[in-house]
C-alpha cells in the first residue's frame, strides 16, 4: 500500500499515507520499508525533513544488508547530513553496497579513488569502480571514463578508449557525451574524421537543446562540413546557442553579422554579439574588438578602448593580441610609447610561431637593427 501512495497508482498520491504504510512494515523488519522511511525523511516527503531519523531507518535496513539503504547511508556521511561529514565512512558503507553489485556505490568509490576522499588516492582502483560501474550501464561512469582516456587523467591518453566509453553514453542520450563523440568525429581523434557522424551526434545533442552542440552545427553549417554550406542555417544555430549565453556562438554570430552570412550584414550587431563573447573572456572576440577600437571600424576609433581589450586577448595568450599590442606600445596609442614594452609582447607572439609569431619576430629584427 505504501508504494501505490507514493506513486499514486490507483489511488491519489499521497506521502503522509505512503509512511503510515511504510511505518507499519518497518516495525514487522521489512528492510524495503526501512529504507523508504529514510528516503522519506531525507527529502521531507509526507514528513518533516530531518536527516537524523532518515540515518536511523537507513541504519536499520543497512544492518540487514540493504544495499540501497548502505548507499544512502554513505551519502549521509559524505555530506554530513544527520551525521558528521565522514568521507572514510562514506567509503565504507559505500564498500558495502557496491559489494552486492550497487552501480551508484560503485560510481561514488570510483570518485573517492579519483580524488583522494577518505582513501589515497588510486586512479587504477578508481578505474577500477568505474568500470564496475559502467558495466552495469551507469552512464555518468561511462562519460568520465571516456573524459579520462580522452585527457589523460590518471591513465595514458587513448582516443580509441575514450570514443568507446563515450559511444556506451551517448547511446543512453546523455548529451555531454553526443558533444564529445562529435567532435571525435570532427577531429578524427581515435576514429576516422566523418563530418556526417559529427554533425549526426550534434543534432542529438542540439535536441535536447545543449549550447555547445548547437554552436557546432551552426560551425558545420557554415563550413560545409558534413552538412551542404548553409549560412542561413548557420545563423539559426548559432543564435539558439547565443540566446543561451555561449560565449563562442556569440563570437560566431558576431562574425556572420560582419560578413553578412545568413543574417543582413549589421556592424552595430556584430560589435554587440562581439562585446557579449568578450564579456565572458572569448579571446577572440577581445582581439577584434581591440582591432575594431584601434582602427575605427565600426566603433569610434578609441586607442586606449583598443590597448584594452588588447590586454585582456594577449593575459590568456592569444598571439594576434600580444602582437598588436606591441605595436600600441611602439607607437604610442593609447599606453605612454616604450618600446621595450614593444619589443617584449612582440617576444611573446614571436614563440608561438605561425604568421604571427614571423611577423613580430619581423618587427623584433627591425627595431634592433636600428
Amino acid at each position: 500500500m505504501g508504494f501505490a501512495y507514493q506513486t499514486g497508482q490507483n489511488v491519489p498520491q499521497d506521502y503522509a499515507k505512503a509512511v503510515y504504510w511504510w511505518e507499519k512494515a518497518a516495525a514487522q523488519g521489512e528492510t524495503f520499508a526501512e529504507s523508504l522511511l529514510g528516503k522519506a525523511y531525507a527529502k521531507g516527503q509526507g514528513v518533516p525533513q530531518d536527516y537524523a531519523k532518515s540515518d536511523y531507518w537507513y541504519e536499520k535496513a543497512a544492518a540487514q544488508g540493504y544495499a540501497k539503504a548502505e548507499y544512502n547511508l554513505g551519502n549521509a556521511y559524505y555530506y554530513g547530513h544527520g551525521v558528521p561529514q565522514n568521507y572514510a565512512k562514506a567509503n565504507y558503507w559505500w564498500e558495502k553496497a557496491a559489494a552486492r553489485g550497487d552501480t551508484k556505490a560503485e560510481f561514488s568509490l570510483g570518485f573517492a579513488y579519483r580524488h583522494g576522499q577518505g582513501v589515497p588516492q588510486d586512479y587504477a582502483k578508481s578505474d577500477y569502480w568505474y568500470k564496475k560501474a559502467a558495466a552495469q550501464g551507469n552512464v555518468m561512469a561511462e562519460l568520465i571514463l571516456g573524459l579520462a582516456y580522452h585527457f589523460g587523467h590518471g591513465v595514458p591518453k587513448d582516443y580509441a578508449k575514450s570514443d568507446y566509453w563515450l559511444e556506451k553514453a551517448a547511446a543512453q542520450g546523455y548529451a555531454g557525451a553526443e558533444i564529445l563523440l562529435g567532435s571525435a568525429y570532427h577531429h578524427g581523434q581515435g576514429v576516422p574524421q566523418d563530418y556526417a557522424k559529427a554533425v549526426y551526434w550534434w543534432e542529438k545533442a542540439a535536441a535536447q537543446g545543449k549550447a555547445m552542440a548547437e554552436n557546432s552545427l551552426g560551425f558545420a553549417y557554415y563550413n560545409g562540413q558534413g552538412v551542404p554550406q548553409d549560412y542561413a542555417k548557420a545563423s539559426y544555430w548559432y543564435e539558439k546557442a547565443a540566446a543561451q549565453g555561449d560565449a563562442d556562438a556569440e563570437y560566431n554570430l558576431g562574425l556572420s553579422y560582419y560578413h553578412g552570412h545568413g543574417v543582413p550584414q549589421d556592424y552595430t550587431k556584430a560589435v554587440y554579439w562581439y562585446e557579449k563573447a568578450a564579456a565572458q573572456g572569448n579571446v577572440t572576440a577581445e582581439n577584434i574588438l581591440g582591432l575594431a577600437y584601434d582602427i575605427g571600424q565600426v566603433v569610434p576609433q578609441d586607442y586606449t578602448k583598443a590597448v584594452y581589450w588588447y590586454e585582456k586577448a594577449a593575459a590568456q595568450g592569444n598571439a594576434d593580441a600580444e602582437y598588436n599590442l606591441g605595436l600600441s606600445y611602439y607607437h604610442g596609442h593609447g599606453v605612454p610609447q616604450n618600446t621595450m614594452e614593444a619589443i617584449h609582447w612582440w617576444k611573446l607572439a614571436a614563440a608561438q610561431g605561425g604568421r604571427t609569431g614571423r611577423a613580430a619576430q619581423h618587427k623584433i629584427n627591425f627595431v634592433e637593427r636600428g
